[in-house]
């Protein structure tokens, strides 16, 4: 009952801020929705969720959340380019073909990742004190970097990252207030697994060679 009055407080106390975030959790659903279909469109599409995340993240001075966002602005528009204009990794139909990630590739991205939660967390606790959940906040943050590249060279592993950004990043919403998106990202840990069940069939149309 808590939590529901703190939701309904939220829509009263700041309409307009409620609506911008509700706008910005639709886009990011129906993103995620064409990107478990393979769709193009998932990438303008998230263009626009990254912009709106923009605001709302500031605003609830979740710093690294900001930052991973305006990251997002950019590799929404490499995956965009990259499945539009890539000749390598094509299937017969000539779409970006699905592959697994290498496991030398796999070892570097853990131990890279690993390193680089612990350096983010460091740095916005000297830089950005008044930050919240910070070391929460780094985690969530450094895996979506490495889960947005991953899915822009349509890694399948990638939706276990995603899997459990989600899970995190709901949690912390829910704490934070920010209902529009904890829904959303309780909702994506379901297209998760549906990412992963849908692109599991569709794997390695194609004989590919990924380099890092």
């Amino acid at each position: 009952m808590e939590l529901l009055s703190s939701f309904f407080d939220a829509i009263q106390n700041d309409t307009s801020a409620f609506l911008l975030e509700l706008t910005g959790a639709i886009a990011g659903l129906v993103c995620v929705w064409l990107l478990i279909k393979e769709n193009i469109w998932t990438w303008p599409l998230g263009l626009i969720y990254a912009l709106i995340s923009l605001f709302v993240f500031y605003e609830a001075r979740l710093f690294s959340d900001w930052l991973l966002h305006l990251y997002y602005v950019g590799m929404n528009g490499y995956g965009w380019y990259y499945w539009s204009r890539s000749s390598k990794q094509r299937t017969v139909d000539g779409d970006i073909a699905i592959i697994h990630m290498p496991i030398k590739l796999v070892v570097f991205i853990t131990i890279v990742t690993l390193v680089s939660i612990v350096v983010w967390g460091l740095g916005v606790e000297n830089f950005a004190p008044t930050a919240d959940l910070i070391y929460w906040d780094s985690t969530t943050t450094v895996l979506s970097f490495t889960a947005m590249w991953m899915t822009a060279r349509k890694y399948l592993e990638s939706w276990i990252v995603w899997l459990v950004i989600d899970i995190l990043l709901a949690g912390i919403y829910f704490y934070k207030g920010i209902f529009p998106y904890a829904f959303l990202y309780t909702i994506y840990i379901g297209l998760a697994v549906a990412g992963w069940m849908r692109w599991s069939r569709s794997v390695n149309r194609i004989g590919v060679e990924q380099t890092i």
